[in-house]
């Protein structure tokens, strides 16, 4: 892999709350230190020096482009475009012979030339296969003139790229809409390179990230967000991805740890802690069928797919079908619990949550080991959760909290530690969570998610 002979410094955006935390995952995999944003949602880390690259926001758009370095930018974009053609041809079943030969990235280490004319890509090397379909299969209304150019680009033997600019602006002093800024900074970028701008079947997508009066402008490396990552089946209140992760990485799993989901959902937890943690053992459940059976077909597309990526191993994860307030594991057995609450939303409601939140502390109190288990809870409803666990003081302390954005909605991921007490020898486990009323019942399965 040919190194870059300057800095590259990639931005990447992540749940609102956890950009300390995935700083620190950034420092653990890649030993980098990463920069968090002043607008909330992003992180900025360099992959050989600290030198950042900025510029000021007045400046016009037109000269901007010429001025930016993309050089750097373009060799990432290219190899990591070449990294995914690898994988693509690698889970074929029947690979051809031309793959076997290794023809697919001949120029894939060539040096992205910094001359405008010369980002001219040859289709071997960089066009995507459905982008060559794109390509030949204009509608027939197209004018003469764009039928003319595809003509000359074909005789000439190379095809320039597709684009689009996509501006994410913070910031109320600014004389320009998003709209402005993506439309006059396009212009300038299709001017510099000759590219064709194209809004949805685009190979390279150019972002403007402003705030105040920093901009920073990028490639973007994944083609759709990560949030949705692992997750074919959904349901009303299913999590994102992003967020999940982040809460395993507060809980710090270790090897041999069990980790519970007592309320999973479409499973959106234990799939991501499976994928990153599997010397870890993961249970869960949920009390409402058709969630277990979306739990399980998520399971099974993932075995599907990294089965037919060249893996054949399974998951230390099971998932059943339980009550959430009955749950049939013994008593301090369990090192994590971690989950996404009802919030009183689309599901259940704010009323039926005072009843189910303390029935709820209380039985992962009883699973949980103590002294050294762990809890990380995300919920919206505030102050019945702070209420429930006041009642439950002598089971469970709060170590911190991280406030994150959830769909709009201000809510906190609330990391809790077992007490050293015993289950069954305090006034906060009185009740019996196996003899609740016919009502808590009724709570626990509105709050199914």
């Amino acid at each position: 892999m040919q190194e870059l002979d300057e800095a590259v410094t990639i931005g990447a955006t992540v749940p609102t709350g956890f950009e300390h935390t995935a700083a620190e995952e950034v420092q653990e995999k890649l030993e980098a230190t990463a920069r968090v944003s002043k607008n909330r949602g992003r992180i900025y880390f360099d992959i050989t020096t600290d030198k950042l690259f900025k510029e000021e926001v007045q400046l016009d758009w037109q000269e901007l482009a010429a001025k930016l370095p993309w050089t750097n930018a373009l060799e990432v974009w290219k190899l990591n475009n070449s990294i995914k053609k690898r994988k693509g041809r690698r889970k074929r079943t029947n690979p051809t012979k031309s793959d076997q030969c290794g023809n697919f990235s001949t120029k894939s280490t060539d040096t992205v030339p910094s001359d405008p004319e010369e980002l001219w890509v040859d289709l071997e090397s960089l066009e995507v296969k459905e982008n060559q379909r794109d390509v030949s299969s204009q509608p027939e209304d197209d004018s003469e003139e764009e039928k003319h150019s595809e003509i000359q680009d074909q005789e000439s033997g190379v095809t320039p790229l597709k684009f689009r600019v996509t501006c994410n602006r913070a910031g109320d002093k600014h004389c320009f809409t998003s709209n402005d800024a993506a439309r006059d900074f396009g212009g300038a970028v299709q001017e510099f390179f000759q590219w064709k701008a194209d809004m949805t079947k685009f190979d390279v997508e150019v972002l403007l990230n402003i705030h105040n009066n920093e901009v920073v402008v990028g490639l973007a490396l994944t083609v759709e967000s990560l949030h949705r990552r692992n997750i074919s089946h959904f349901g009303p209140t299913t999590l994102r991805s992003t967020l999940a992760y982040g809460m395993l990485r507060l809980c710090k799993p270790q090897v041999s740890d069990v980790i519970v989901d007592p309320m999973c959902g479409t499973g959106a937890i234990p799939l991501e802690g499976v994928m990153e943690w599997q010397n870890s053992f993961f249970l869960a459940g949920d009390n409402n069928g058709t969630a277990v059976s979306r739990s399980v077909n998520n399971i099974k597309h993932i075995l599907k797919r990294t089965h037919d990526g060249g893996s054949s191993s399974g998951f230390p994860l099971d998932i059943v079908q339980w009550d959430l307030c009955n749950l049939p594991m013994r008593s301090s057995s369990v090192d994590i619990i971690i989950t996404d609450m009802p919030f009183g939303k689309r599901m259940g409601s704010k009323k039926k949550n005072w009843e189910l939140y303390p029935l709820c502390l209380r039985e992962m109190a009883r699973v949980c080991k103590p002294g050294t288990g762990k809890a990380v809870l995300l919920t919206q409803d505030k102050k019945c959760f702070l209420k429930a666990l006041s009642q439950m003081e002598g089971l469970w302390r709060k170590s911190h909290t991280v406030w994150v954005n959830v769909g709009g909605l201000h809510a906190g991921v609330f990391v809790l530690k077992r007490t050293a007490v015993v289950f069954g020898t305090t006034s906060e486990d009185v009740m019996e969570p196996h003899t609740a009323t016919g009502s808590q019942k009724e709570n626990r399965k509105d709050a199914s998610q």
